[in-house]
């Protein structure tokens, strides 16, 4: 199966909540939406799977216009961030419905009823009520009921965010190996680049309901194409600082000059912002060259075993992410370091312009 959005809008009471988006997604694979919340990403999937129709533009299954297409004519399901399983049917019934519905002989429907259960270690529960099951079994349920179908696409709204972080963990290996075995599309949204990196496959990125960029997941990370990337794909958000390139040094303001890393020094002097990944700012300086900047802790916030420390330095604000627990005053001077070789430039357009060379292994 092919799938492509064409020039794809959507208004809703004279509001556009989708601008003017061509996406084509490759029979076979899997595809992240990210974005923050509004960015438009359960309206793309709507619209994918015919529960909407797009204000302009067009949808394309096969080559074939299915742009009026309902849902009910089209080989697609969803699974929603909400359990939706019908409480009054054992877990069997709920996985079932669906064929029973396409009228499939019995035996046919108790072989993909046990072999989705399976691959979702839910087989011992078939006989149980949706109300005496865990949240992440209910999951479990809803993402059977959705796979059972075989359906050519197959649309994952941010099936694990209600769960806990073990149990999410847990599910993004098994998706792996379970979608991996299947032929249909695969779209899964997610607000999490962490998530939208585990998961890999490809990644679009959506910002108020633009496609800003789509790629390979590790590209896209390495290779953010502008500044809106960075703030998206980078929990927290890629720190961006003004700076200076001339005759082969580089000066970022709260800083001292540093010799332009080698991947910057074939840019042209003049200015640029430079991204600094939060995950790659130290409060121990690294033994290779590194950037030194100076500020002021505005707050250091405690989450499990990471601390992030917001700073500032007159109007330029940036966040380090470091592991362990670091309980620093509001207030206190503090000088924090980069390596050279994870800094990245953007021009006066918001474009990247060089952008380091790294593995997916030090993904931050």
């Amino acid at each position: 199966m092919t799938l492509s959005l064409e020039h794809v809008r959507k208004v809703v009471g004279g509001e556009t909540h989708i601008h003017d988006l061509s996406l084509s997604v490759d029979p076979g694979s899997f595809n992240v939406l990210l974005g923050l919340t509004l960015a438009g990403k359960t309206t793309v999937m709507r619209l994918m799977a015919g529960l909407d129709q797009p204000t302009g533009g067009r949808v394309v299954m096969n080559g074939r216009d299915v742009t009026g297409v309902p849902v009910r004519k089209r080989n697609v399901a969803m699974v929603y961030q909400q359990f939706i399983n019908y409480p009054s049917m054992n877990v069997y019934d709920n996985i079932a419905s669906p064929l029973k519905l396409a009228r499939l002989k019995k035996h046919e429907i108790r072989e993909r009823v046990e072999r989705e259960a399976e691959r979702l270690h839910i087989e011992h529960l078939l006989t149980r009520m949706p109300s005496e099951l865990s949240g992440g079994q209910q999951q479990r349920l809803a993402m059977a009921r959705a796979l059972v179908r075989d359906a050519e696409l197959l649309l994952m709204d941010e099936p694990l965010v209600n769960l806990d972080y073990k149990l999410r963990e847990d599910l993004r290996v098994e998706m792996r190996e379970i979608f991996s075995q299947r032929e249909a599309i695969v779209v899964y949204a997610t607000t999490d680049p962490m998530e939208a990196l585990s998961l890999g496959g490809n990644t679009a990125v959506l910002d108020r309901g633009r496609l800003i960029q789509y790629g390979v997941t590790p590209t896209v990370y390495h290779q953010p194409a502008t500044v809106p990337v960075t703030q998206v794909f980078s929990d927290p958000p890629m720190n961006l600082l003004p700076g200076v390139l001339d005759d082969g040094q580089l000066r970022i303001a709260g800083g001292d000059a540093i010799t332009a890393p080698a991947h910057l020094r074939e840019l042209p002097p003049g200015s640029y912002r430079i991204g600094i990944r939060p995950v790659h700012v130290s409060v121990s300086a690294p033994v290779a060259e590194c950037l030194t900047i100076r500020g002021e802790v505005d707050v250091a916030e405690v989450a499990g075993s990471e601390t992030f420390i917001h700073m500032s330095a007159g109007d330029n604000h940036w966040v380090v992410q470091q592991p362990g627990v670091h309980v620093l005053p509001i207030g206190k001077t503090l000088d924090v370091h980069v390596e050279s070789r994870h800094l990245f430039a953007y021009g006066s357009d918001d474009q990247l312009m060089a952008a380091p060379t790294r593995r997916l292994a030090n993904a931050g």
